[in-house]
């Protein structure tokens, strides 16, 4: 059983980036969003981390944080903070599926 390592730091790079967006610019729905999102994450990294396979709600969470901010990114065209979440749900998005396929079964006792 591996350690969904690069799940967690993007659980916490959304988090941070929530806070951040609230310290630069008050902005409270940054804050939210950030730790909501951060927070689901940081669970879907949890399960993935305990069965590789049960991938349903880190998929669904970086697909939808990924769409918003693909969406954000299309209308405002700024690289910070939209094109650089959308670039990293799509590589999480990648990385999840191919590490659910590569994963060794797990043995029941």
């Amino acid at each position: 059983m591996s350690v969904d390592i690069l799940g967690y730091v993007y659980a916490a790079t959304v988090a941070a980036g929530g806070v951040f967006g609230y310290v630069k610019a008050k902005s409270i729905p940054s804050l939210g969003a950030g730790l909501v999102f951060g927070s689901v994450l940081g669970y879907g990294a949890y399960q993935t981390s305990q069965d590789p396979s049960n991938i349903k709600l880190s998929i669904a969470t970086t697909m939808v944080l990924g769409g918003i901010m693909g969406f954000r990114y299309y209308n405002s065209g700024k690289i910070m903070p939209a094109g650089m979440l959308t670039l990293l749900s799509a590589v999480m998005l990648v990385k999840t599926v191919v590490r659910s396929f590569t994963a060794v079964p797990m043995k029941t006792q």
